[in-house]
């Protein structure tokens, strides 16, 4: 049996999160997730200022309240980048999508 070990000895802490996600193999699924779940929270806000019930969001988008909350569900990260720049324009916003340097 292999035992997978970090070594830590530069980083009296530890190393980094990022580190730690790289060596298990998690980190882009942890990315993608957490970018998700920025994206929902952002929708929902918008949604939540604007005093907007999420079945008129839904009906704005022509799709059904359940699918609007399966889109809004921040574990479900199989969620198109059409279907989230659909729910940010039924709240009055925009999806801005960016290729940074790390």
């Amino acid at each position: 049996m292999t035992t997978n070990t970090i070594d830590n000895s530069a980083d009296p802490l530890g190393g980094t999160l990022e580190g730690l996600l790289d060596e298990t193999g998690e980190r882009e699924e942890v990315y993608g997730e957490a970018l998700k779940r920025v994206l929902a929270w952002q929708i929902e806000e918008a949604r939540r200022q604007q005093d907007v019930s999420k079945s008129e969001v839904a009906s704005r988008m022509g799709t059904s309240r359940s699918q609007l909350d399966r889109i809004l569900d921040p574990g479900n990260v199989s969620v198109s980048l059409q279907t989230l720049e659909k729910a940010a324009r039924a709240v009055g916003k925009r999806l801005r999508v960016e290729i940074v340097d790390p």
